[in-house]
């Protein structure tokens, strides 16, 4: 039995977590949730599965749980109650499903209190990836993958040093915009943007996976969590979504982890390593499927993987940059005062402005982080 906190249980990665700790409830128990604002699921949740401690952001809606629940749990808001879930002293593993840098302070203290990661918001990474790995070094503890591509990288490197390999491929489902020409990329609507083909997720990341800055993403943080140079990582575009990723090693020899594209197969490897448990919930029809397919990204359409490629090499605050100017651009064109050209766009001009600090502390990183969140809004 693992005991498991869930920092952002009311989203799409936390709730996915909920299934699978329903799935497997001699396995799982669900040591503290905490909310953004959604106080309704998570008092549901939290109703359900009795955990020890919950949090939600507002203190108001806190109060009224904390009425709700009397004795039965501890009820906390804010940062604070973030921080407080992270390192609950029963916790074995905590499962950081934040959208946006909240769940940076919380990893690192779980880290620093001995507690395993599972890793679903890219920021972490990204912004502070060096510290992250460091400090998990330092206290002895895994950083594990709930990311499918890099679930399945894991799961083919089984161990294997970054020496045996050749290089990461990161598979990209090319998004809703793989075929469209690049002189009608003016007129994408916020609409047709949030329809994936592969995935149901939160809007920032769909939004990130339509312009391919999610794949941009997922090579940084690949850079950090095997330990392997951005030359190392590269990305093929795979509309069907089955191959969640591969490793070519030195040989030339190539493994891939394939399934039906269902993000509860990799928090359930991540909350159950290094145990594979029984689960009926996915099932892959090759048949049905039919065939696999692959080609190379295009830079003219989707520069923003070559952008997340120089952060990555760059290094330092360059990649808080980036993600920063990422997440102010995405808004902006959801309440349409852009359009989707100009997403990469601004990210580019805010990356071309900043002065780089290299190896920053979290401190200079975060400073970085306000910094292009200014900048990109100006």
């Amino acid at each position: 039995m693992k005991n498991v906190v869930v920092l952002g249980s009311t989203g799409s990665i936390g709730t996915s977590t909920i299934k699978v700790a329903e799935d497997l409830p001699d396995r799982i128990r669900l040591l503290g949730l905490a909310a953004g604002n959604n106080a309704e699921l998570l008092r549901e949740q939290a109703r359900k599965h009795q955990p020890e401690a919950i949090s939600i952001n507002d203190p108001a809606k806190a109060r009224e749980l904390s009425e709700a629940f009397g004795t039965a749990c501890e009820v906390f808001s804010g940062t604070e109650g973030l921080m407080k879930l992270a390192t609950l002293p029963a916790a074995d593993i905590v499962l950081i499903a934040i959208v946006g840098t909240a769940g940076l302070q919380p990893a690192l203290a779980a880290i620093r209190a001995g507690k395993d990661i599972a890793v679903a918001s890219k920021e972490i990474l990204v912004m502070a990836g060096e510290i992250v790995m460091n400090e998990a070094r330092k206290n002895g503890v895994r950083v594990l993958a709930v990311d499918s591509e890099h679930s399945a990288i894991f799961q083919c490197l089984d161990g294997k040093p970054s020496t045996f390999v050749r290089k990461l491929w990161l598979t990209a489902s090319g998004g809703p915009f793989r075929t469209t020409p690049k002189e009608e990329f003016a007129g994408i609507t916020v609409e047709r943007a949030l329809k994936h083909p592969s995935w149901v997720m939160g809007r920032k990341i769909t939004i990130d996976s339509a312009t391919l800055f999610n794949k941009g993403l997922e090579m940084i943080e690949a850079r950090w969590l095997f330990d392997i140079e951005m030359a190392r990582v590269g990305v093929v575009v795979h509309p069907q979504s089955v191959i969640h990723s591969m490793v070519e090693f030195v040989d030339g020899s190539l493994l891939a982890q394939l399934s039906t594209p269902d993000m509860c197969l990799p928090i359930q490897y991540a909350l159950t390593y290094p145990d594979r448990a029984a689960s009926e919930r996915v099932q892959t029809d090759f048949p049905g499927i039919g065939s696999l397919t692959f080609e190379k990204p295009d830079p003219e359409r989707f520069p923003s993987l070559e952008l997340a490629r120089r952060a990555g090499e760059v290094g330092g605050t360059l990649p808080a940059v980036l993600n920063a100017a990422n997440e102010v651009a995405v808004d902006a064109f959801i309440n349409r005062a852009i359009n989707f050209p100009q997403i990469t766009e601004l990210v580019r001009r805010t990356m071309d402005r900043h002065q780089v600090m290299a190896h920053p502390t979290l401190a200079q990183i975060l400073e970085a982080d306000a910094w292009a969140r200014r900048e990109a809004a100006a």
